[in-house]
């Protein structure tokens, strides 16, 4: 029987490096060049036409269909000269990934010619086939009309020929079948509320918008060894495999000298990135053996979320060229650290300031603690929902796996902070407060001065970390779509600053001055939300303890975590801010469940699959191998040697009939439990079924497969094992 694995590591040994140029000596002589950006439509467009975009993008004021028409034929002039031959609009359905329906410029003529050809309708929308796309029961199968809408906020890119048009994606009845429609919807919520809130202490501020810079976490083998495990190419992660003698104990990858072949394919993917305008600035050698990270400046959430979305589409692209496969699952290696995607998450103005930048006067000061303590107060309302956005079942096996943060939502917030805010809160009025100091922080609100940047060291076991002028949102999950989390964010922030600003007016409609107002009701929010803050050790089961006492939640799997999309506290959040009905939140609810109950049956399905015809065959292989042995030594030595000689064969036979023995019961077990679950008509407990019944035997299926493996020959084990998975050659 030929060895897939050996077949691998012969083709992985023979790799050379790719070798990558810049296509010019300088980024910048070629950053942006396929995007559609503002200098692009300056050039192109009319004065009349572009003033009309921009103003669009910027106050999102409808686009007149004559401009639309301009709009079009200059992104077609613009992207043929690209060499772009087709156009799509660009979406992002609720399978997590992109969608789009290519259709090419070109119409015949009579006579047999062609013209290319683009008008402003087929820019602004299309109507592609909805059908097979999740919708959570919002339509019939056989109901297959939806519609594409052009997002003018995100620029337009040529991609491999193709002109790529970001679009929001609804149903025929109006409802949101993507993520980006209520991403859009909620950075409308915070802007309306933050902006009121601004005005309290400048009236220039007049547009509020969030800001993401993520980092993008991923793994990286080898093409042919990749394809050599099932298990990688059907479930993105490792079903079996034992430990390498050596991973990441020694520390000696974090930050490491970067492999040439993993280097060049960063060169390559940093070109593409740039063409497409997305700021990568940073790539590192993360903790894992073949772990790697690039992070980009921060932007407009809405254009990150794109960004991120497409450089997971170009990771997977680019590895190809360099024979690599990146894996984006948030645990493909058992023992070892998975991947995350931290969300640097923070609030701008169109004064070009940063509401989360502490501030170099008294009023800056005043307005960046309310903005903190807002944020501290709906984290600590909604941190189920939060929990719930970030739910799935690979990122259920990295969160609280002394790796990531748990699935404890909490904040942390640094020794100087947490000091002011517990001084603000001693305190029984604004006016009572003298002239303490302590730690650089003079508490005289609203005379407070300067608080300084990095004045406390980092965090990495909180999920919710301020880190200088940015929260950083470390538990969301490699693989997932940015805007989940950042939907939910947005939207409780804008509510918890909508609460702020009509308690503050009540206030001083009963003539409080503003500042008194301000102060009070800052206080009553930093002794609410003080459960939510924690500066310790996130991993310990200390914190699980204090947590529960606390009375925060810790939802370890997700059909637990995601039963807060449908509470009433979430339905009536998300309508109230006009960000996603009712009736939307219960399809993304059974969207999330069906997505759960397939990945964990693919899963079943694998472990039964490898086991039964990969596992089993060659351990008993190996099997009747030591028989032969033993036997052929009984017929040549005497009882007494042989006794001696075959003691650990025998015991060798014995281990492995055993290990097979319980592979099998199990995977039994097993499928009759899935068969079971199955069945089952609600959705709910088909998800707590295969949570709670089915999830178990994986563990100890796998138990005994890696047993194996540490017992079978090893020219005959089939799969590459984790020493060959982990390092690049």
């Amino acid at each position: 029987m030929k060895n897939f694995r050996f077949t691998a590591l012969a083709k992985t040994l023979d790799r050379q490096v790719v070798q990558v140029e810049y296509p010019s000596e300088k980024i910048s002589d070629f950053y942006g060049s396929m995007v559609f950006n503002k200098d692009v439509m300056r050039e192109y467009l009319t004065k009349e036409a572009f003033k009309s975009l921009q103003q669009a993008i910027e106050t999102g004021a409808k686009i007149d269909r004559r401009v639309a028409d301009q709009v079009a034929s200059a992104m077609k002039a613009w992207a043929l000269k690209k060499c772009a031959t087709h156009y799509t609009h660009w979406f992002h359905p609720l399978t997590g990934s992109t969608a789009e329906k290519h259709d090419a410029f070109v119409n015949p003529l009579p006579g047999g010619k062609g013209i290319e050809e683009f008008s402003g309708g087929s820019l602004i929308q299309q109507e592609p086939d909805a059908s097979s796309f999740p919708s959570g029961g919002i339509r019939n199968t056989f109901e297959a009309r939806g519609y594409t809408a052009w997002d003018p906020t995100s620029p337009a890119f040529v991609l491999e020929h193709t002109l790529c048009i970001p679009t929001i994606f609804v149903s025929y009845t109006g409802e949101s079948l993507d993520y980006k429609t209520p991403l859009l919807k909620s950075v409308d919520a915070i802007d309306h509320a933050a902006v009121k809130v601004c005005q309290l202490f400048d009236k220039n501020i007049t547009k509020v918008y969030p800001t993401l810079g993520w980092e993008q976490e991923y793994f990286l083998v080898d093409s042919a060894l990749f394809a050599a495990r099932p298990d990688l190419v059907l479930s993105g992660k490792t079903i079996f495999g034992h430990s390498s003698a050596k991973d990441q104990q020694l520390h000696d990858h974090y930050f490491g000298i970067i492999h040439s072949r993993a280097r060049a394919f960063m060169r390559d993917l940093e070109i593409e990135s740039h063409k497409l305008g997305i700021p990568i600035k940073t790539r590192h050698n993360e903790v894992a053996p073949s772990q790697f990270e690039c992070a980009p400046v921060f932007e407009e959430v809405n254009v990150a979320v794109d960004h991120n979305q497409l450089l997971m589409h170009l990771l997977d692209r680019t590895s190809r060229r360099h024979h690599f496969k990146v894996l984006l699952h948030e645990k493909p290696y058992e023992g070892v650290n998975g991947s995350g995607k931290h969300n640097n998450w923070s609030l701008a103005t169109n004064t070009d300031e940063n509401l989360l930048a502490p501030g170099k006067t008294p009023q800056e000061n005043l307005r960046f603690i309310t903005i903190l303590v807002n944020i501290l107060k709906a984290l600590y309302t909604y941190e189920e929902l939060v929990r719930g956005s970030i739910a799935s079942a690979s990122n259920d096996l990295r969160l609280g796996g002394n790796e990531a943060p748990p699935a404890i939502i909490s904040a942390f917030i640094g020794e100087q902070l947490t000091f002011t805010l517990d001084e603000i809160e001693k305190m029984p009025s604004r006016k009572s407060m003298g002239n303490g100091s302590s730690k650089n922080a003079h508490i005289n609100i609203p005379k407070i001065p300067e608080i300084l940047l990095d004045n406390t060291d980092r965090n990495r076991t909180s999920p919710f970390a301020f880190t200088g002028n940015k929260f950083e949102f470390r538990a969301v999950g490699s693989s997932a779509n940015t805007a989940k989390p950042m939907v939910v964010l947005n939207t409780i922030v804008a509510e918890q600053l909508t609460q702020f600003y009509d308690e503050v007016t009540k206030l001083m409609e009963v003539k409080m001055k503003k500042e008194d107002a301000i102060f009070d009701v800052i206080k009553s929010y930093i002794r609410d939300s003080k459960p939510i803050r924690f500066e310790g050790n996130s991993y310990s089961e200390e914190w699980k303890q204090e947590a529960a006492k606390r009375g925060l939640s810790n939802h370890a799997n997700t059909p637990d975590a995601i039963k807060s999309y449908i509470s009433d506290k979430a339905i009536n959040l998300f309508e109230k801010h006009n960000v996603l009905t009712k009736r939307e939140l219960l399809a993304r609810y059974e969207i999330k469940l069906d997505k759960y109950v397939r990945k964990l049956q693919i899963e079943s399905r694998l472990t039964g699959d490898l086991a039964m015809n990969h596992i089993i065959p060659t351990a008993i292989k190996y099997q009747n191998t030591l028989i032969e042995n033993a036997r052929g030594l009984k017929d040549v030595l005497d009882s007494k040697t042989f006794v001696k000689l075959s003691r650990s064969q025998v015991q060798n036979i014995k281990e492995i009939s055993e290990h097979v023995s319980e592979i099998r019961q199990f995977i039994e077990d097993m499928t009759e439990e899935r068969k079971i679950a199955n069945r089952l008509e609600s959705e709910v407990e088909k998800a707590d079924a295969y949570c709670y019944k089915v999830k178990p035997y994986f563990e100890k299926i796998r138990y005994h497969v890696d047993k194996l493996e540490l017992l079978v020959d090893d020219q005959l084990w089939p799969l590459p094992k984790y020493r060959e998975l982990l390092f690049i050659k």
